[in-house]
C-alpha cells in the first residue's frame, strides 16, 4: 500500500496517473477560459500566470496571481456571461490538468496513485481557500493605505522577513487591490516619506 509523505512530489505522482494531463504554454498564451473549461482543475508545475476578468465593457481586473503549486479552475469562481475569466501565462508555464470529477469519484482502475493525488489536491484546496480569503480581506479595507499595509504584512509573514520583493508590477498590484495606479504610487511615496516603509524599485522593507 502506498503511503502519502510530506515530501512526496505531486508531479511525479501525477505522471503515473492516466487521468492527468500536462501541457506547456508560452508567455501571453491563454491557459484556461473558465467558460470553456468547466470540468478542469489546473495546477502550475513551473512558471507564473494570472487570473484576469474582463467585464462587458472590456475593463480588465487581475483577480489572482499563480505560481508553482497554485491551483485554479472555474469551480472556485462564479461565472456569468457578462464577465470573462481567463488564466493567462505571464511567463513560460508547465501546467497539470485534472478533471474536476476525479476529485469526487474513485478511479475506475482502482489507481492507488490517483487516490494519493486526490488527497494532495484536498490539501491544496484548503490552502486555496486561505488565499482567496486573504484577497477578500485586502479588498475590504477602506483606504489605499490600509490595503497596502495589509498586503505588505501578508508578504512579510509568508517570507518571514521584513524585506521582500513584490511578486508583481505596481500596475498589476493596483489591479489586484482594485486601486487606481496613480493613487497607489502616491500612497507608496507617502508611506516612504512618513517612515513606514523603504522602497527600492519593487523591493519593500517594512519599518513599522
Amino acid at each position: 500500500m502506498l503511503n502519502l509523505k510530506e515530501n512526496d512530489d505531486l508531479f511525479i505522482l501525477s505522471s503515473k496517473c492516466k487521468q492527468v494531463q500536462t501541457r506547456n504554454f508560452n508567455k501571453g498564451e491563454i491557459i484556461m477560459n473558465y467558460i470553456e473549461k468547466r470540468d478542469k482543475v489546473g495546477m502550475i508545475k513551473e512558471g507564473k500566470a494570472e487570473l484576469i476578468r474582463f467585464d462587458y465593457e472590456g475593463n480588465k481586473t487581475i483577480i489572482e496571481h499563480f505560481s508553482k503549486n497554485d491551483i485554479f479552475g472555474e469551480l472556485f469562481h462564479h461565472i456569468n456571461y457578462n464577465n470573462e475569466l481567463i488564466v493567462l501565462a505571464t511567463e513560460k508555464c508547465e501546467v497539470m490538468f485534472l478533471n474536476a470529477n476525479c476529485l469526487e469519484k474513485k478511479c475506475s482502475r482502482n489507481c492507488g496513485i490517483h487516490d494519493l493525488l486526490v488527497e494532495k489536491f484536498v490539501h491544496l484546496l484548503a490552502l486555496k481557500i486561505v488565499t482567496l480569503n486573504e484577497h477578500i480581506e485586502f479588498l475590504t479595507k477602506k483606504s489605499i493605505r490600509e490595503k497596502l499595509l495589509s498586503y505588505f504584512d501578508r508578504l512579510s509573514h509568508h517570507k518571514i522577513k521584513r524585506r521582500f520583493t513584490l511578486p508583481m508590477s505596481y500596475t498589476d498590484l493596483a489591479d489586484y487591490l482594485n486601486i487606481d495606479r496613480s493613487a497607489l504610487m502616491r500612497e507608496l511615496k507617502n508611506l516612504q516619506e512618513e517612515g513606514f516603509i523603504e522602497k527600492e524599485d519593487r523591493k519593500i522593507t517594512i519599518l513599522y
